[in-house]
Parts: structure tokens; C-alpha cells; sequence
């Protein structure tokens, strides 16, 4: 076991696990923050993106001991009031069906329209493209990407 400071949501929390568990299990069983969703465990479904430093990644595979200082933003820490334009696209949009995917679906595509101002069909779908959801709504998050994408 090792001791770990980690900036979540703009608050340090201190966890001491071993150094290959992965942030996904850190954030949902040291921390409580239970919104990330383990999907497959093997970084290819996508419900488990936080941001790190800005970034968009999967927590299932990273291991806490890669983190270091970085800046991780979970769905809960995305917005305090869950106002983010792309909280409020999905909700206008009514995307969400069974909603598993959903926080990391956002999280995705926070990170994504945060650096893509005025992005194209195309570049939508392939930012979006490594996030299944089981129920397929993709056209819905497509609509709720392209809505969110005017308002950030």
C-alpha cells in the first residue's frame, strides 16, 4: 500500500492503495465518487472517462500511481450544478435511455468540444467514437454534441 494525493474536483484527497489499483477504483471505492461507471475494464467502451489535466481518459486501466499531479475531473466535478452546455444539451436532447454510458459519454465530449469550437459531423463522430452505448443513442448524442457545441 502506498499513500496518494490526488487533485479530484479541485479538492486533494489523500488514499492510500496499492500502486496498481485503477483510478476508476480509487474514485468509486476510496472516494465515493460513484458516477465514473466501470463498463469493460480494458479502456475500450468508454464509460469510465475523467479528465485529466483537460483530457479525456479511461480510469479503468490507469493505475493511481501514474497520476502524480495532475488535475482529474470526474462527472461530479464537471459542473456543481450540472450546468455544463453539455449537461444541458443532453437533458434538451433527452438523450440518456437506460443512462449507463452517459457520464462518460459527457465527459467525452466535454473534453472534446472544449478544444473544438465549431466542429463538423465528422469530427464529432470520430471524437465520440470509442464510447459504446448499449442502447443506441448514438443519433441522440451526435444531436446533443453538435447542440452543446454552440453554447460552449
Amino acid at each position: 500500500m502506498a499513500t496518494y494525493k490526488l487533485q479530484i474536483n479541485g479538492q486533494t484527497k489523500q488514499v492510500n492503495v496499492d500502486p496498481d489499483t485503477p483510478l476508476l477504483w480509487v474514485l468509486r471505492d476510496h472516494l465515493g465518487l460513484v458516477g465514473t461507471k466501470y463498463g469493460c475494464g480494458i479502456s475500450a467502451c468508454g464509460a469510465c472517462t475523467v479528465h485529466m489535466d483537460g483530457q479525456a481518459i479511461r480510469s479503468c486501466t490507469l493505475p493511481v500511481s501514474s497520476i502524480g499531479t495532475a488535475k482529474i475531473i470526474t462527472i461530479e466535478g464537471l459542473s456543481e450544478k450540472g450546468d455544463h452546455p453539455v449537461q444541458l444539451a443532453w437533458d434538451e436532447v433527452d438523450v440518456a435511455q437506460c443512462g449507463y454510458c452517459q457520464a462518460g459519454q459527457i465527459m467525452t465530449a466535454a473534453a472534446f468540444l472544449k478544444n473544438s469550437s465549431k466542429p463538423t459531423d465528422d469530427q464529432i463522430a470520430i471524437a465520440m467514437n470509442g464510447n459504446i452505448c448499449r442502447c443506441g443513442a448514438y443519433h441522440r448524442i451526435h444531436e446533443a454534441v453538435k447542440l452543446a457545441s454552440t453554447k460552449v
